[in-house]
């Protein structure tokens, strides 16, 4: 069965996740085999990613990537992802790829 799966950017400047862009794949398959191919493709796909906005509080300040990664080890950082997952009408629990684009250099292995 076809799942679609996602490789997400978060665009990082001066220490501040400033937005998302994402590029989505429909495959089937087992999952170590998807995120394998999402990681291989991440820097050829990434020019060619839409932009999403990333948060930002009441005066337009964006979240620090530290706070970022805090959310990311409990596993609540799907939450802001939400917008993209709608977009992209992702199954409940979708699979994704996320790779730090730090101050324009891409790190993916």
């Amino acid at each position: 069965m076809n799942e679609i799966i996602l490789n997400i950017y978060l665009i990082i400047n001066n220490e501040l996740v400033e937005e998302f862009r994402v590029v989505s794949y429909e495959m089937e398959g087992g999952d170590d085999r998807k995120i394998e191919f999402l990681k291989t493709h991440a820097k050829d796909d990434y020019p060619k990613a839409i932009v999403f906005n990333a948060p930002s509080d009441e005066n337009g300040i964006f979240m620090s990537y530290k706070k970022f990664h805090k959310l990311e080890k409990r596993g609540m950082h799907f939450q802001i992802f939400e917008d993209i997952f709608q977009k992209f009408a992702v199954a409940e629990k979708p699979l994704i790829c996320v790779t730090p684009v730090v101050d324009g250099k891409i790190y993916s292995e």
